[in-house]
């Protein structure tokens, strides 16, 4: 969790300074893609505050509410982040590219100038300052988020980040993470559309910069939102990694069968497993409450995200005579 807030005020500091510079290219130079950039730093920032506040939120203890605690907060935050803010930046910068190619108009870096230190620079050139410089700091938050990530991988043994995107419940860490992915991208992107632009004299570059910067914050909209909605509605744990959970109730001494078999994510990296258990007849109930008592332990040992074990016994009837 520590980690996760790390990750993110690195994310807030670099996303706020970065938005105020991309606007004053943009007022600088007219540039459409300069725009897009700026609704996507400023979404960027935005989507901090709320991850934070999530964070913040799901630390609160369980009460009788919230008997499990409050850990799915984060889930919530995260899916307002894809649909409010990048959605909303998205669309914005999507229909201002559109605009830009279906109305095109001049931006001004060749021959717009600013003064700086007593001479004067072509406004582009602001432009170029301010998106490598946002190339650079989100390398820096990128790098921060990788390492959170990084972690994860390392302690769930996955071995790809697709496989992590999958399967993880810190969507703080993986919200971040894809989030300074498409902040690079987005910078890269407004780059090649200003330079076009700035060297052949044609907007239409730096409108097509801007549209497809729209596209992809959307995209990424969609792919976030999908991610935590899995987690939302009680996503169990995949089944590869649930199967060897049951197979040490089904293998405890005493134990007959396992009927209903259960596993749902309360929070980050938080587990709770049900299980219907039959054990053998001859049992007395002090020895079936200590058998379950070692069960939930092996399943925590085994899974430390396992926060909670119910364990419903059941003892096998005699046969018929």
């Amino acid at each position: 969790m520590a980690s996760s807030k790390s990750v993110v005020i690195a994310a807030l500091i670099a996303n706020g300074a970065i938005a105020v510079l991309k606007f004053i290219g943009f007022t600088l130079t007219g540039s459409a893609a300069m725009l897009s950039e700026t609704y996507h730093s400023i979404s960027d920032t935005g989507n901090q505050v709320f991850l934070l506040v999530g964070l913040r939120y799901s630390k609160r203890e369980a009460d009788r509410t919230h008997p499990f605690g409050y850990g799915k907060a984060q889930f919530f935050y995260a899916f307002l982040v894809a649909v409010l803010l990048f959605g909303i930046a998205g669309w914005e910068s999507a229909k201002h590219g559109y605009e830009a190619i279906v109305h095109p108009h001049p931006v001004t870096p060749g021959t717009a100038t600013v003064p700086v230190v007593g001479a004067t620079i072509p406004a582009v050139w602001v432009n170029y300052g301010v998106l490598i410089g946002a190339i650079i700091f989100e390398a820096y938050a990128l790098w921060k988020a990788y390492q959170g990530l990084s972690k994860q991988m390392e302690k769930h043994g996955w071995t790809t980040l697709r496989e992590a995107f999958q399967k993880t419940s810190d969507v703080t860490t993986l919200t971040a993470f894809t989030e300074d992915s498409i902040a690079m991208g987005g910078a890269g992107i407004a780059l090649i559309g200003v330079y076009l632009s700035r060297v052949t004299g044609n907007p239409i570059y730096d409108a097509v910069a801007s549209f497809l910067i729209g596209l992809m914050l959307m995209g990424f909209a969609l792919a976030l939102a999908w991610e935590n909605k899995r987690l939302l509605v009680g996503e169990s744990l995949p089944e590869e990694d649930e199967r060897p959970l049951r197979e040490i109730v089904a293998d405890w001494d005493g134990v007959e069968s396992v009927g209903g078999f259960r596993t749902v994510y309360f929070g980050v990296e938080q587990i709770l497993v049900t299980a219907d258990v039959a054990f053998e007849r001859d049992l007395d109930a002090a020895t079936i409450n200590q058998r379950i008592s070692d069960i939930e332990a092996a399943l925590q040992e085994r899974e430390p995200q396992v926060r909670k074990v119910y364990i419903e016994p059941e003892v096998q009837s005699a046969p018929n005579a």
